[in-house]
């Protein structure tokens, strides 16, 4: 949908997880085994899935000042499903998260959320202001007040809308003739 490069680190999983549903044709790559696969998923786990990318969905438009597009869990919630480990590593001490189950979707979630609020980096993911799009995008502007996932499309559309709106609004009345 944007031309934007993708989030850093672990947020790139997010990234890709919410963006796996493109509202605007409803395509969803979890209807297929290759989007399935991309994540991990089996057949059974694509409901879960689904309800973590729309509470995903719903904290990256609350990054961006924005309502949540539908009634979703709490994202807390979900990722109490997915534990994580510290794992130290004994050569170096060096210490990290890791999922408790390597493969479990939730649990890498939640691995890529504690490592972004460890970085500064979590409240930079991002949802596009347009209704029909909601793409997640990581927001690389100095001060942090990107709108859009792209602004050549949904910022123009947007810019647009307003354009029109102003332009009809200190339109005078059409005087009958």
């Amino acid at each position: 949908m944007n031309d934007r490069a993708p989030a850093p680190g672990g947020l790139a999983l997010i990234q890709e997880l919410v963006n796996s549903l493109d509202l605007e044709s409803g395509a969803d790559r979890l209807d297929t085994e290759e989007g399935r696969n991309a994540f991990g998923l089996a057949p059974g786990d694509v409901a879960a899935a689904r309800e973590l990318r729309e509470s995903l969905r719903a904290a990256c438009l609350a990054h961006a000042g924005h309502p949540a597009h539908a009634p979703v869990r709490e994202l807390s919630e979900l990722l109490a499903a997915g534990p994580l480990l510290v794992k130290v590593d004994g050569a170096s001490g060096a210490a990290s998260l890791a999922p408790a189950d390597g493969s479990a979707l939730t649990a890498r979630v939640a691995s890529a959320i504690a490592e972004a609020l460890v970085s500064g980096t979590w409240l930079r993911l991002k949802a596009c202001e347009a209704v029909t799009c909601r793409w997640a995008y990581y927001d690389r502007s100095p001060a942090g007040r990107s709108r859009w996932c792209d602004m050549g499309v949904c910022g123009a559309r947007a810019k647009m809308r307003a354009y029109r709106a102003r332009k009809s609004a200190s339109s005078p009345p059409d005087r009958p003739g």
